[in-house]
């Protein structure tokens, strides 16, 4: 019987409000057994971006990526959002070490071919190092991963941070019975933005086309869901999408589940 393994993700306004975000590493630090956090970077990327009097270029909920946008990104994901996380951790007794995809050719990524659109610097995962990530756990040590990947040539390549979360899931799943959380602000998948207490507590493959064809789901939400049912599809044993209260399974908490 395999060990369990957890893969959560941090993002939204979790990352941009520090009282959630302490909140959110307080009740992952706690969280039992073997675990990663991967984490997106906020609004703060996009403010910096706007000092510089760059604008940030988004397309579905992902940011199209040239070389001036690259270099913020990388210094706020890789340098101090994930190096603040890892204090944070390290405070509360989670012995945390950041990572990019580069780090140990821990997540090797291409970049992202142009069709109807030119993301740039973006990268789409090809391979996770599970076998590098698995020496980290078994050392006890926890993997903070920040969005940004490489290819193997020099070039680093901004990546969707709800990706790299697929992406690890699937690859430890060799190893572990791997569940995947995608932790944000809302309780889940909402019917109506308005309502915060209206989640779809279950989204399968087929009324998931039917929200898309509604706009239910659009923009941010895009990725975190078309990747959780990429990992389901995979064998990661769960997909979970809720606020920070899921991450310790809070039973009474409202969240979206996805299946087939």
């Amino acid at each position: 019987m395999k060990d369990k393994l957890k893969v959560i993700k941090i993002g939204g306004e979790i990352i941009d409000n520090e009282r959630k975000l302490n909140e959110a590493l307080k009740d992952f630090a706690a969280v039992k057994g073997k675990k990663i956090l991967i984490h997106g970077g906020g609004k703060l990327a996009s403010k910096l971006s706007h000092k510089m009097g760059i604008e940030p270029q988004m397309h579905e909920g992902r940011r199209l990526t040239n070389q001036h946008d690259l270099e913020i990104v990388t210094m706020v994901y890789a340098g101090l959002i994930n190096k603040k996380i890892v204090a944070k951790l390290q405070s509360l007794t989670c012995n945390a070490l950041g990572l990019s995809g580069a780090d140990a050719n821990a997540i090797l990524s291409e970049k992202r071919a142009v069709h109807k659109i030119d993301y740039g610097l973006v990268g789409d995962v090809v391979k996770v190092n599970y076998e590098v990530v698995n020496l980290l756990l078994k050392h006890g040590i926890t993997p903070v991963f920040c969005a940004i990947t490489h290819d193997n040539k020099g070039q680093l390549l901004n990546t969707n941070a709800d990706t790299v979360a697929s992406e690890v899931a699937i690859a430890m799943c060799s190893l572990f019975e791997t569940e995947l959380i995608y932790c944000f602000e809302r309780k889940g998948v909402l019917y109506d933005l308005d309502n915060p207490d209206s989640v779809i507590p279950q989204i399968n493959s087929e009324n998931y086309k039917g929200l898309l064809k509604k706009g239910i789901i659009n923009d941010g939400m895009l990725p975190k869901l078309k990747k959780g049912f990429d990992a389901i599809e995979h064998k990661v044993s769960k997909v979970i999408i809720g606020n920070a209260g899921v991450i310790n399974n809070n039973k009474e908490e409202l969240f979206t589940c996805l299946t087939l």
